[in-house]
């Protein structure tokens, strides 16, 4: 008994049916799906007209081959996989910068380097061609991944300054000093005096940024720096937790942290209410990213807004400026302070 084709898959839509369904030549098709160039208006629009008819999908594969291009971009986190899951503020940049490419039909890879045999792996991934461009989050300073996508031509925008690398990488960032001094008025405003500090890394440039910030208000107002209320950490809770231990031994009448994240402030929060010290009664907490950790700590905390869907929307339209042969540009955003019940 012969079967018929009624239960068959139908075949996917082909550039022939594209251009039979817009009346025009395949080649003109294709020139529609390279860029455009050399198609009047009306074949652009006729030929978009008929891709969205016959829901026709580019082989990407296919026209890589031809365009030299790969039509995608890396995510490149230079931090141990652990931290892309612990922080929330790797999440939401990864969410952001998806949404802003998607725009464009470009998918997002992402890419975790935590050790220097990932990093040389993924660099050598990357300049073999495999993406278009690159987004860099977490560069560290000595760090050599940065430099070594610039030296190969590779279109690459930083979140944040590359420590040492000056303007010669592009990158979008929060304004991480001004922020800080923020944060630390509001404290001085409260009438604490004892304020101690948990800072980021001091090989990133919002560990530097963040403390710099700190130590100009607290000169400005007169207020003695302290560098027994300078503790550092990672960004990682367990190290806010170390640091406002730390802190605790080292001067036991500080009566508030500056803390460079808010993961890390969830950590102080914690070591607070183990050593008996209310907050924001006996001690007052400010944190810094305004991240779903800042809601979610109790007392839920005072903190300094990084503008999470700009960054990662400024970070892809500079990434696809450069792709599209631009020189390298800086973007510094302005933060904001934002009180809650931990001050």
């Amino acid at each position: 008994m012969t079967m018929g084709n009624t239960g068959g898959r139908r075949k996917p839509p082909t550039i022939h049916d594209v251009a039979r369904e817009a009346g025009v030549s395949r080649g003109t098709v294709s020139r529609v799906l390279n860029g455009g160039h050399y198609v009047s208006p009306a074949a652009a629009e006729a030929v978009n007209a008929a891709i969205r008819k016959t829901g026709y999908v580019v082989n990407r594969h296919a026209r890589s081959l031809i365009t030299g291009r790969s039509d995608s971009v890396g995510f490149l986190l230079t931090e141990p996989q652990e931290r892309f899951f612990e922080d929330p503020n790797f999440n939401v940049l990864l969410r952001g910068c998806t949404q802003a490419l998607a725009a464009h039909d470009i998918p997002l890879l992402l890419m975790l380097a935590g050790t220097d045999d990932e990093r040389r792996r993924i660099t050598r991934y990357i300049t073999a061609g495999h993406v278009d461009g690159v987004l860099l989050v977490s560069s560290h300073s000595g760090d050599p991944v940065a430099e070594e996508l610039r030296a190969a031509g590779v279109p690459l925008v930083a979140c944040g300054k590359p420590i040492g690398l000056g303007s010669k990488v592009s990158y979008v960032a929060a304004d991480d000093r001004d922020g800080a001094r923020d944060m630390v008025r509001h404290l001085l405003a409260l009438g604490r005096r004892r304020i101690g500090v948990v800072t980021g890394p001091l090989d990133t440039p919002g560990g530097v940024e963040r403390l710099a910030g700190y130590k100009e208000v607290l000169r400005e107002a007169g207020v003695e720096i302290d560098e027994r209320l300078v503790v550092s950490g990672d960004y990682s809770r367990a190290s806010g937790e170390a640091g406002a231990e730390r802190l605790l031994a080292r001067a036991p009448d500080v009566d508030a942290v500056f803390v460079a994240s808010d993961l890390m402030a969830q950590g102080v929060l914690t070591a607070l209410h183990r050593a008996g010290r209310r907050v924001p009664e006996d001690v007052a907490v400010g944190g810094f990213d305004d991240s779903p950790a800042a809601v979610a700590a109790s007392p839920e905390l005072t903190t300094i807004r990084q503008p999470w869907d700009r960054i990662s929307t400024e970070m892809v339209r500079v990434l696809l400026a450069q792709m599209g042969g631009e020189d390298p540009a800086a973007v510094i955003l302005p933060t904001e302070l934002v009180k809650r019940e931990s001050t």
